[in-house]
């Protein structure tokens, strides 16, 4: 057990309404224009803490870590350096375009050396330059979640031009609800992706 897990829940967690059913805030997320849904809805019933909590995938290193299995051989890699990766989603999105720019050795945010948290900004720029090159593109949305796994990723998400109900926090959630794009053209905007990202030197 590591220090930053705690056997028992914070002062914090310990003042949540666990096991209540919490009221919906008239002028919560639910009631702004960008939200994708309509209709009856409510706040889920909080469960207890899990301490400590589960590991995540690559938590004790490049073993069990799904990125640093795959490399870049994996089909989702859409351009590499010495030092970063962009990789792309699997499946055709909705959005128009959805990229992860992913270091290429082991490290999460914490304890990226520093010379890679230098360049790290450099290449947040270069991606998203490469996205805004599709045209029609209004903002990149980054963002870091890392729940998931503890290999540093960044997501960047394109919200298109014109698109205000899109705009803010509710864009991951309208790419789950939108019409996924065709194979083909899925492919082709990856392809440009690639070759924008091979072309910017900077």
């Amino acid at each position: 057990m590591t220090e930053n897990q705690l056997i028992e829940p914070s002062e914090y967690v310990r003042s949540l309404p666990i096991g209540e059913r919490i009221p919906l805030p008239t002028d919560g997320i639910p009631f702004w224009e960008v939200f994708p849904y309509e209709g009856d809805i409510q706040i889920k019933v909080l469960e207890p803490p899990v301490l400590p909590e589960p590991p995540r995938n690559g938590e004790h290193g490049t073993e069990d870590c799904f990125t640093c299995k795959r490399g870049e051989d994996d089909p989702t890699v859409i351009w590499a350096n010495e030092n970063w990766m962009v990789r792309t989603v699997s499946e055709p999105a909705a959005l128009p375009a959805m990229l992860m720019l992913v270091p290429r050795a082991h490290h999460d945010l914490v304890d990226l050396p520093p010379e890679l948290a230098v360049e790290m900004g450099g290449m947040i720029q270069r991606v998203e330059r490469a996205i805004l090159s599709l045209g029609g593109i209004a903002r990149v949305h980054v963002n870091r979640w890392g729940d998931g796994g503890a290999h540093l990723h960044w997501w960047l998400i394109a919200r298109p031009e014109g698109m205000m109900q899109l705009r803010g926090t509710c864009l991951p959630l309208w790419d789950d609800v939108l019409p996924k794009q065709s194979p083909e053209a899925w492919a082709e905007t990856n392809r440009r992706l690639a070759e924008a990202l091979a072309a910017d030197g900077r």
